[in-house]
């Protein structure tokens, strides 16, 4: 009887009310999916054959040269600077180990813009160069607004996804690993290539691939810069075309290279171990360097961290001092207050379904019930444009029964609101929010909850009263981190926002694209401002950690 009786308990907690919200959860985060693949079946659009000839000769092409060449320069760059500070001692290194963070918060398509206006004929290296050299240059000092200048703003924003991921590893490598490297002769530079690279290849992998993804997700940059890409081409068929069925094509065209790129990276792995077999890894002390050593090290450091956000970011405070009295108003105000409303209130929705999802993993017996949530945070790896245009059609269609079913006409009810916005930003920063809860639930147990339930609390008690009160870092961290992402967010945004509806991010896009790119600098420094934060707690934990 007591085993009978311990049988149907379980079957309970398997078909509780947290597996069922759980299974919701994951169509609601699956809806843009599963949009795009009903939509593959149906006949084509007569708009679709002024863009199916452009997919090879211009989007694909420009797509694919754009990966290649951020993936190799985001390589030289995050690689570099991982091995110089983690390596190496040298002056100013406890700075700049975090410093070349910074970047991360600097969205590429604000990066694109400081550095036309630092490039340019009125901007201050050439007047400098004419004022002060009596060196005169006609048009920018570089022209960037083509395919390989898109590469370099990039590259230069993007590169600390792989230098976070490869600096982790190579704080972690094994010390036994790298001084028998040494005992049989190699030098730092062979043990770099033979030992410590390999080692560190399926980081650099997964940085490479998050810096690609967010190639993909780009709107701004490649807009500005008048590239063809996927992302341009889904702006292009719904917004100048109205032609929704070419746009999910599209999208789903831009999916299908998303899931080859995670593929790729997972195959190319294979069985192969890049792990110390003893499990030790006590990591290796930093080489001090005299002489001209030490200052090349800070000087090639100090020259990444310049180019990739303290030139730019100068840029930006200069005109947002100059330009502060024309745009700092109360609309402007206005536009911040909704900003950080909106990107509060989807942080505090993506951490609470991404608790329940969790919470569902610990208190069901289902078998395999983490590998099935951790499919609601695949939004992560789809562009926003992507998703923006998965969540639309389904939403209008809801909209469009429900005012039939109300039974008078009038304006859409959810596709004229913010409500697609927060539903979307759910869908693509789920993962975010996934991933920091789970790291303080992996840390505190489940004895906790046994011994809750062993006292007569139900699973909801446990999680109010127990769980969450001990996973409140990781919850403060995941609020952080999404608040941040929507903050940023512009692809998604330009696409589902009511209409005259902005946020700091999409008022710094329209004035750039309006050419008021001094004033667009006001709302872009705030957006950089909010992401810097978390970035410094991701450096202390990083540092904690190792």
């Amino acid at each position: 009887m007591r085993q009978s009786k311990g049988r149907l308990e379980k079957r309970h907690i398997w078909w509780s009310g947290w597996v069922l919200a759980a299974m919701a959860i994951m169509l609601f985060v699956g809806t843009p999916i599963l949009t795009l693949l009903m939509h593959l079946g149906k006949a084509a659009s007569g708009q679709w054959q002024l863009v199916a000839p452009k997919i090879v000769d211009s989007y694909l092409k420009d797509t694919l040269i754009l990966l290649g060449g951020v993936g190799f320069f985001t390589f030289l760059l995050g690689t570099a600077a991982a091995w110089m500070v983690s390596t190496y001692e040298f002056p100013g290194r406890r700075y700049l180990e975090w410093l070349l963070i910074l970047p991360m918060a600097f969205p590429s398509y604000m990066m694109a813009y400081s550095y036309v206006g630092l490039l340019e004929y009125t901007g201050p290296v050439q007047s400098f160069l004419r004022n002060s050299l009596d060196i005169q240059i006609s048009g920018p000092l570089v022209d960037l607004m083509n395919l390989p200048g898109a590469i370099f703003i990039f590259s230069i924003t993007l590169f600390p996804y792989v230098y976070l991921f490869a600096r982790t590893s190579f704080l972690s490598s094994s010390k036994e690993v790298q001084e028998a490297a040494a005992l049989l002769g190699s030098g730092p530079w062979r043990t770099f290539f033979r030992v410590a690279l390999p080692m560190a290849r399926p980081a650099i992998a997964g940085g490479i691939a998050l810096a690609s993804m967010e190639v993909l997700n780009d709107y701004g940059t490649v807009k500005y810069f008048g590239l063809n890409t996927f992302t341009t081409g889904i702006f292009r068929a719904w917004l100048t075309l109205g032609d929704l069925d070419s746009a999910i094509k599209l999208a789903s065209i831009l999916t299908l290279i998303v899931m080859l790129l995670l593929w790729g990276e997972y195959y190319s792995r294979g069985n192969k171990r890049w792990s110390s077999k003893s499990g030790r890894a006590h990591p290796a002390l930093r080489l001090a360097q005299n002489g001209i050593k030490k200052w090349g090290l800070l000087l090639g450091c100090s020259l990444i961290f310049g180019l990739s956000f303290l030139f730019p970011f100068a840029q930006l405070v200069y005109w947002a001092i100059k330009t502060a009295h024309k745009v700092i108003d109360s609309s402007f105000w206005q536009i911040v207050g909704k900003s950080f409303v909106l990107a509060s209130s989807s942080s505090i929705l993506v951490v609470a379904l991404a608790t329940i999802l969790l919470y569902t993993v610990r208190v069901s017996g289902l078998y395999g019930m983490r590998y099935v949530t951790r499919i609601a945070s695949l939004g992560y790896a789809i562009p926003g444009a992507v998703i923006a245009v998965g969540i639309m059609a389904p939403v209008i269609g809801f909209d469009k029964w429900l005012l039939g079913i109300l039974g008078h006409g009038g304006p859409l009810i959810l596709s004229s609101s913010v409500f697609m916005l927060v539903f979307a930003y759910a869908v693509r920063f789920l993962a975010v929010g996934y991933n920091a809860i789970d790291s303080g639930f992996q840390k505190i147990g489940k004895d906790v909850n046994d011994a809750s339930r062993t006292l007569g609390y139900n699973t909801w008690q446990t999680l109010l009263r127990v769980d969450l009160p001990l996973i409140r870092k990781s919850i403060s961290a995941g609020l952080l981190l999404v608040f941040v992402d929507v903050t940023k967010e512009l692809p998604l945004t330009l696409i589902l926002r009511p209409f005259n509806f902005h946020t700091l991010a999409t008022k710094a896009f329209d004035m750039a694209t309006n050419e008021q790119i001094a004033e667009s600098a006001n709302a872009s420094l705030i957006v950089i401002l909010t992401g810097i934060l978390p970035i410094v707690l991701l450096n202390r934990i990083i540092r904690n950690d190792a």
